[in-house]
């Protein structure tokens, strides 16, 4: 594979985005062969060489008067359907490799939504944690003094993703709208609703997921009433799964922190973990101690229980081969990504073989990027929507994916592969978009 030899050489330490390179590579195979002006024109290897990447450091000064320095970049990976699209994450483990990882994650993902948008990814090894609001206000004004440049609803959109909120985004947006004197509502997503964010917004990632694993029990004839479910993390998306899985039938019965996790075999009280997380920011380590159907569980493995179905929504590679084996050997029907690339390729091997259905992050956590793509289109009107209008177009976004990935794995012989179709599905969309527009 000389053309993945290349990616190793000339990003040599990026893992992440090793990884994500080789499992597209590993479906493009029919493509290629079907579609051979698709290789002529360099297509491949244009999408493994991101259109601009950003790095540039954040001086801030903390509440004790010290100035502090972070490291922070920008991949605008790929613009052939639209604007750059792709959240900004604040974490210590932010370097050049995750961020490429997943602004390449990210070109496919956007494609599948059949929206106008393209393929980007940002952040910084700043870290909120521990921070006062005046120190993130600091470094976030200070990081949009430089990113501001780069940005526009023309140009690039960025939006939120882990240690970016609602907080962080109206930070970086007063500081744009102040720099630029423009109010563009349309250059950032996840925005507040007071002023240009979107209904729903906040529930989609985690809604969506669970619409995509509908439609793929629905192709096997099953639904989601009466199954078990375990999900990994206890934030945004997380807590949002359980609560859509829960209004359609499902009984969700575990989540974790990096602490451990809570078993609750009653179904999870979704009012008492959302109070413990994100009104009280205490562990989840807490719900256990004020229910009393409720256990926890010190540095377990959330996979070690048997459920019907697995959404891991926590961070990259947190479930492995042996994890993978446990779920299957407890019954396990279906799983789906709601983080970007939690499982392995040795868990998605066990799936795989066992005949499990997978729904790939790209896919199946598509419902956030879907979300603000709707919020850019309400931006551009002067128009905001209700919850029920912009819940019921994410679900109909979400089964046009799903029924996407599925046409797609079978018109190239992997039926029921999601893997393969939603690397086809996407690749196809944004392939033909660059050829129409040439080498550039």
């Amino acid at each position: 594979m000389p053309i993945y030899e290349t990616v190793l050489h000339r990003n040599p330490g990026e893992s992440e985005f090793h990884q994500a390179v080789h499992e597209v590579f590993q479906s493009l195979g029919a493509v290629a062969d079907r579609h051979p002006e698709l290789v002529d024109t360099g297509v491949i290897e244009r999408l493994c060489e991101p259109e601009r990447q950003i790095i540039f450091r954040v001086p801030w000064v903390d509440d004790s008067g010290k100035v502090q320095i972070n490291r922070a970049f920008r991949v605008e990976y790929n613009s052939a359907l639209g604007p750059y699209k792709g959240g900004l994450r604040f974490h210590p483990t932010v370097y050049l490799g995750i961020v490429k990882f997943l602004g390449f994650e990210q070109i496919f993902k956007n494609a599948l939504t059949g929206m106008p948008i393209g393929g980007g990814k940002g952040g910084s090894d700043f870290d909120p944690k521990g921070k006062s609001d005046n120190e993130i206000m600091r470094f976030c004004q200070s990081f949009m003094t430089e990113m501001y440049r780069h940005l526009g609803e023309h140009t690039d959109v960025p939006a939120g993703d882990i240690g970016v909120g609602g907080r962080e985004v109206g930070y970086m947006f007063g500081q744009y709208k102040r720099i630029t004197n423009r109010y563009e509502a349309g250059v950032l997503t996840g925005k507040g609703l007071d002023y240009g964010g979107s209904m729903v917004r906040t529930e989609a990632t985690g809604f969506g997921l669970v619409y995509f694993v509908r439609e793929m029990l629905a192709s096997r004839g099953l639904d989601l009433r009466g199954k078990t479910v375990s999900v990994s993390g206890s934030g945004n998306v997380a807590i949002h799964a359980a609560l859509k899985a829960q209004e359609l039938g499902a009984t969700v019965v575990a989540a974790s922190d990096s602490q451990g996790y809570v078993y609750d075999s009653a179904g999870l009280d979704i009012d008492l973990l959302t109070e413990i997380k994100f009104q009280r920011g205490e562990r989840i380590s807490v719900y256990a101690d004020e229910r009393t159907t409720a256990t926890y569980h010190a540095a377990g493995n959330v996979w070690t229980l048997p459920v019907d179905i697995a959404l891991p929504c926590a961070t990259q590679n947190e479930l492995d081969e042996e994890s993978a084996k446990n779920l299957v050997s407890n019954g396990l029907v279906a799983v789906a990504e709601g983080a970007n690339m939690p499982c392995t390729p040795g868990a998605i091997k066990v799936f795989n073989e066992a005949g499990i259905l997978f729904g790939p992050g790209k896919a199946a956590n598509a419902g956030g990027v879907a979300t603000s793509a709707l919020e850019m289109q309400q931006n551009a009107s002067r128009d905001s929507w209700s919850f029920k209008r912009t819940d019921a177009k994410l679900d109909e976004i979400m089964t046009g994916i799903h029924e996407a990935c599925a046409r797609a794995a079978a018109d190239f012989g992997s039926p029921g592969d999601y893997v393969t179709g939603a690397n086809i599905a996407g690749f196809q969309r944004v392939a033909r978009a660059m050829v129409a527009q040439g080498v550039v």
